[in-house]
């Protein structure tokens, strides 16, 4: 992955080809930013830069036998770090699925956990950095550099790690071996221990220009620039989003899901309900964190328009025809209830609770909240 391949982001760009050239590496750099924004790119493209044999002014050079190796992520000296999926007894690590892992960054760049999960599993389960995986970052680091100029550790949502993970990482950062650079890549630093926060050099990843996004969709996917900049407003700067909103990735069904519920909700059918949450809880719980977002952004939207406030509200034609009907019994009385119920599910099915338990105790309170 290159720098010029990655959608935006130029101020970050030039920033760390700038550290490269003042040689200012920082022993460890947080990414921070949401899905989508480009974190995951800007690392890979970074540790390829810094490894090249022959740099050009902004970019690697794409023809020496680093960046030959790196282009296939296949690099002696670049290793990755992401979450896994546990099957039966025995406990997984990165390496156990790099075949996959490298399977869907070239051909992706740009994906979601939920995406990533999808390709190893079929199961409803969450990924997850496992202790096991300290003891390999600990021997690869460990071993000299077999060609390039640094031992390079990508860890993808570090946020994953188990507490065990996270100290022994924390350990390492603290008496890093020499010639070793981290980039953590992470979606969620608030969920990072404040200890390894602060032995990195964090940047910032704010969401992609709309210009940038549309002009990728017009080249990559050949759009129409009127519907590739109408899409590139509903992503809110996440590339991810633009995909989903235009069908290149799988429909998610969330809008369908909130449309559902809260018409089932509205109609007080109980059964309907009980169906819907049987469904739904088969989900990933990711999945479902996911619909709980969305179901709040579509509350906020439908409130604001009752107001008229059309420039505030980002959404695709369909949702629009829906909201159209549906804000009239979004109210002061009830929207801040909904919100906090959704919120509520939130924290309940990130904490492991019986999603169906929960999710049906949240679309009953809704039946509350009509006024019918």
């Amino acid at each position: 992955m290159l720098f010029k391949e990655i959608i935006g982001q130029q101020t970050i760009k030039d920033y760390l080809v700038k550290t490269v050239k003042m040689n200012k590496i920082s022993h460890a750099f947080l990414f921070e930013g949401n899905e989508g924004y480009g974190g995951l790119p800007l690392a890979i493209a970074f540790a390829r830069y810094l490894n090249c044999l022959n740099p050009s002014e902004n970019d690697s050079c794409e023809k020496c036998v680093s960046c030959l190796k790196a282009a296939k992520m296949i690099h002696p000296d670049i290793h990755f770090v992401f979450p896994v999926i546990k099957k039966g007894s025995s406990t997984p690590v990165s390496d156990d699925f790099i075949h996959d892992w490298r399977t869907v960054v070239l051909q992706n760049q740009y994906f979601s956990s939920l995406k990533w999960f999808a390709a190893i599993t079929d199961e409803k389960k969450s990924g997850v950095i496992y202790v096991e995986e300290s003891q390999r970052i600990i021997k690869k680091l460990s071993l000299k550099n077999f060609e390039g100029k640094f031992k390079i550790m990508i860890i993808w949502l570090p946020e994953r790690m188990n507490d065990a993970v996270a100290n022994k990482l924390l350990k390492i950062l603290e008496e890093p071996p020499a010639s070793t650079v981290f980039l953590l890549v992470s979606e969620n630093s608030d969920e990072l221990l404040p200890t390894i926060v602060s032995r990195t050099q964090r940047i910032n990843i704010p969401p992609i220009e709309i210009e940038e996004i549309t002009k990728a969709l017009i080249e990559r996917f050949s759009l129409d620039p009127d519907e590739a900049n109408t899409i590139s407003k509903l992503s809110e700067g996440n590339f991810v989003k633009a995909l989903e909103y235009e069908g290149i990735e799988s429909e998610n069904g969330m809008m369908e899901n909130f449309i559902f519920l809260m018409r089932s909700a509205y109609s007080r059918k109980i059964f309907d309900i009980e169906k819907w949450v049987t469904d739904i809880s088969m989900l990933p719980r990711d999945v479902l964190k996911n619909f709980l977002v969305y179901s709040i952004g579509m509350l906020r939207d439908s409130f604001i328009y009752n107001f008229n406030q059309s420039e505030l509200v980002f959404l695709s034609q369909k949702e629009k025809d829906f909201i159209s009907k549906f804000s009239p019994f979004i109210t002061n009385d009830n929207v801040i209830k909904m919100v906090e119920e959704l919120e509520l599910a939130y924290d309940q099915i990130e904490q492991n609770g019986n999603t169906k338990i929960i999710l049906f105790d949240m679309a009953i309170k809704f039946i509350t909240f009509f006024k019918n």
